[in-house]
């Protein structure tokens, strides 16, 4: 059965929502067989499989053209599509454009926007037009040049109280779940606990509604880039790397083809 929105939101409480980002077909039809519940085209497509340093690269075509593979799979999980650099900061019009791109022409089932309260007009717009929206507070990769680097949120009572009232008016502007990166485990819980709508977590400890991780992280694709707070749950990337090794000896000793 196809997960919704709807389906999404009525989790809380109930269990754990398992989220993973894919950006094609065969390992968004893979994660679908294995069960999660929510897909995620995310703009980290720029650090993991395009070689980019960090995620501000990638353009809404990049997303569109993953998108559209993911969403060839025909997963039953929720398709996501991130809403990439600076694109949600443009005109009402543009924004709807893009996602409404990112809907039509890719075949996502939502969109996920970077931003808290200062975007939750906006964002209630998009809602309003139909658009699914999933938000994204805490560590907002999109703002890395701003930051200068990646760190943990929350930890002093100012930016506690104001990531809890991001969270609070992303709900008001009608999201059906929030995404909280990089927060403190204790403040995580209590938007947890406060929201209506699904908070999943990433870095953000073990007492959110559910988690995502991204694939090439959660696979062991290249763990020498892992983030502390991910886990390998295999280590596909040296199963890669025997496999091409296994294949180059065969071909240059003749024993393949056979």
């Amino acid at each position: 059965m196809k997960t919704t929105t709807h389906t999404l939101r009525k989790l809380k409480g109930q269990r754990p929502i398992a989220a993973v980002t894919a950006y094609d077909a065969i390992t968004a039809r893979l994660a679908a067989d294995a069960g999660v519940d929510l897909i995620l085209v995310g703009d980290s497509v720029g650090n993991t499989l395009l070689g980019f340093a960090n995620t501000i690269p990638v353009t809404l075509d990049m997303i569109l053209h993953h998108t559209a593979a993911v969403a060839r799979a025909q997963p039953e999980a929720l398709l996501v599509a991130d809403v990439p650099f600076a694109a949600a900061h443009f005109e009402f019009p543009q924004v709807l454009a893009s996602c409404q791109r990112l809907m039509q022409e890719a075949g996502a089932d939502a969109v996920k926007i970077e931003g808290g309260a200062g975007l939750a007009d906006q964002i209630g717009r998009v809602v309003a037009a139909g658009v699914p929206v999933m938000g994204h507070i805490g560590l907002q990769p999109q703002q890395l040049l701003n930051l200068g680097r990646y760190r943990r949120f929350g930890a002093k009572p100012a930016e506690a109280e104001h990531l809890l009232a991001d969270a609070l008016a992303l709900e008001r502007a009608g999201v059906f779940a929030v995404v909280a990166e990089m927060i403190e485990p204790n403040l995580a819980r209590t938007i947890r606990e406060t929201l209506t709508v699904p908070l999943i977590g990433i870095g953000a400890g073990g007492d959110c509604d559910g988690q995502i991780l991204v694939c090439t992280d959660l696979l062991g694709m290249k763990p020498e880039a892992m983030p502390s707070f991910a886990h390998a749950f295999a280590a596909v990337g040296e199963e890669m790397k025997k496999g091409f090794a296994a294949y180059v000896m065969a071909v240059r000793t003749r024993k393949f083809p056979k």
